[in-house]
């Protein structure tokens, strides 16, 4: 059933096209997340459907008797009421039950002191307190923007599982891609003012994207196919005005005037890092507190070369004070964090620094580095915003003009564009967009230095680090190796109870049936092999797509070379499958024989 409807919406601000005649029906059952580049108008669809914000041209129609809660991505509190009565205000059962819920929210999400005044709460603080005020006695639909955003793992798990039962619509944008996945069952992403819809979550959603931009592209090249042949009409001119020739020349008007599917410029920056010695940062039996709580408690550590060290724990635990000490605007009470004299820091905060004045963007960036040398070349500020999506014409805008995630975006290439060889991000997935974060990822893969994060988002942790350090009770750090899946699955092992550990089969059934792990000589030679075939196949794909594209006009050869494609897509997707078994027996090989 239908119970809102979003129709013809537009929406401009100035000369930037926000939405352009879209349109989105919205059916019981509905859990959908809203995804797109930063600055293409997720918020702003979010207020349209609340009702806190009117279209241009359209209407949102919504069934009788429908309710809506609405949670900002930046709460804004009038007054300066307690916790509780915040939460309650405007409920439509104020009882004990209804009570008794606000608190037992709160608690989830780390609020204790109910009755604190709500001007005394941080900007985490104060997002999670408007989370509990939409989750309390919930109306029939939740628009929620960010609601990840400064919940730490458990909360945003319990969350997880409470949005999973939930009754009502869910709509919401979140950057959280596991968050995405485990919640939605309907993805609608924005791009250029258009909306596209999937009935699916977020992993499918990629498959289905790549399906439809496929489709487009070989729309595209059939119209340029099927206008090249009108052309060459048109120049032999027309001998009569008969009905059939006007309505040739009429198709090929509306042919030439088509406009074909854009290509979105990707945000992508190439590795930028000035050179490391030797002697790197050494944590020396750090030791912090405040309020007569430990935060830190002798910790020690050198930090290698190649690190990619995710640190996690709920909130207030430290986390950002240690990153603090790290840059020397917080020193430690006890130890010393010691530092090569090569080492260069860019610092990735939780907040946007100075970025609420009236400084153009192209002269942020400037104050940093009027050029750049990349490994394509020297590469201006204003190149590099482009790479950064800041087109010339946003070049000249000021800061206080730009979305939240906008800023986000800049103060990140701001950070990049220093050239540092430790980065230091603090909870850099915040305000991100999708596509930002990936091509972040991407980045790090290459960045030739050490990446230190404090992070929330669990797929961006599993993507970056290879070692995890874990704050546990009394201020100490405990350290697991790998991501954040890995960091999960040996954390539960530890909390397990010993008499589930006794149940589990024999050690010495085990240590027998591993002994009988290794290699057939077909495997040895196929596990030998195998990288390079796959080499082989994809570059192989990469020629049949060249061909494909120079003979779109013979329709033969066309048919002929998109049979070759599919046989070797298939072959490649085998090869890959069996890739992964092959290195999964060797790692369970190699596993082995450390234990032996």
């Amino acid at each position: 059933m239908n119970i809102l409807n979003a129709e013809h919406i537009s929406k401009d601000y100035g000369d930037k096209v926000i939405f352009d005649d879209i349109s989105l029906g919205i059916h019981e059952g509905d859990k959908i997340g809203i995804i797109g580049v930063n600055g293409t108008g997720k918020s702003t669809l979010l207020k349209i459907i609340a009702g806190l914000e009117e279209a241009d041209q359209g209407e949102v129609i919504c069934a009788n008797g429908i309710r809506i809660s609405y949670l900002p991505q930046n709460p804004e509190f009038s007054g300066n009421p307690t916790i509780l009565s915040y939460v309650m205000e405007g409920k439509i059962h104020q009882d004990w039950q209804t009570e008794s819920e606000a608190k037992t929210i709160l608690t989830k999400l780390g609020i204790y002191d109910f009755e604190e005044r709500t001007e005394h709460l941080s900007g985490g603080q104060r997002k999670r307190v408007a989370l509990a005020r939409t989750l309390v006695d919930p109306t029939e639909i939740l628009v929620l923007d960010e609601p990840t955003n400064h919940l730490d793992h458990d909360m945003v798990s319990w969350l997880e599982e409470y949005l999973g039962q939930f009754k009502g619509v869910l709509i919401m944008v979140t950057h959280d891609r596991y968050f995405l996945d485990r919640v939605t069952n309907k993805i609608v992403e924005i791009d250029r003012g258009k909306l596209y819809e999937y009935d699916a979550n977020y992993s499918r959603f990629l498959e289905l994207k790549v399906q439809r931009e496929e489709m487009e592209m070989a729309s595209e090249r059939k119209r340029k196919s099927l206008l090249r042949v009108e052309m060459e009409w048109m120049k032999q001119g027309i001998k009569a005005r008969g009905t059939r020739q006007r309505a040739r020349t009429e198709r090929f008007e509306a042919l030439k005037n088509a406009k074909g599917p854009e290509v979105r410029q990707n945000v992508e920056m190439d590795s930028v890092s000035s050179r490391l010695g030797k002697k790197t940062i050494e944590f020396s039996h750090v030791t912090k507190g405040y309020g007569g709580k430990n935060l830190i408690s002798d910790f020690s550590y050198i930090v290698l070369r190649d690190d990619r060290l995710g640190f996690i724990g709920p909130n207030g635990c430290g986390k950002s004070t240690l990153m603090k000490m790290l840059t020397g605007s917080v020193q430690p009470d006890e130890g010393e964090i010691i530092k090569g004299e090569t080492v260069r820091i860019g610092y990735f905060a939780q907040e946007n620094r100075e970025m609420e004045s009236d400084i153009r963007v192209i002269d942020y960036i400037r104050d940093t580095a009027e050029y750049i040398q990349t490994a394509k070349g020297q590469a201006s500020a204003s190149q590099m915003l482009e790479r950064f999506l800041f087109p010339p014409e946003l070049q000249y805008t000021p800061l206080c003009k730009l979305s939240g995630g906008e800023k986000r975006r800049l103060y990140l290439l701001k950070v990049l564009m220093e050239a540092p060889n430790v980065l230091i991000l603090d909870e850099p997935t915040n305000d991100l967009d999708i596509a930002t974060l990936t091509i972040l990822e991407d980045y790090l893969d290459s960045f030739q230095g050490i990446v230190i994060t404090v992070s929330h988002d669990r797929y961006f942790l599993d993507r970056i680090v290879n070692r995890i350090f874990a704050f546990e009770k009394g201020g100490k750090l405990r350290q697991y190796e790998g991501g954040y899946t890995d960091y999960l699955e040996k954390s539960r092992e530890k909390e397990e109870p010993v008499e589930k550990k006794e149940k589990k089969p024999a050690k010495k059934f085990q240590k027998e049936h591993q002994k009988k792990l290794k290699f057939t000589f077909k495997e040895q030679k196929e596990y030998e092999t195998i990288d390079d075939e796959i080499a082989s196949l994809e570059e192989k794909l990469e020629k049949l797509d060249q061909e494909v594209m120079e003979n779109a006009t013979n329709s033969g050869k066309l048919s002929e070379l998109t049979v070759e494609k599919e046989e070797t897509e298939r072959t490649l997707e085998e090869k890959m499958d069996r890739w992964v078994y092959l290195n999964d027996l060797a790692e369970k090989i190699a596993q082995q024989k450390e234990k032996a």
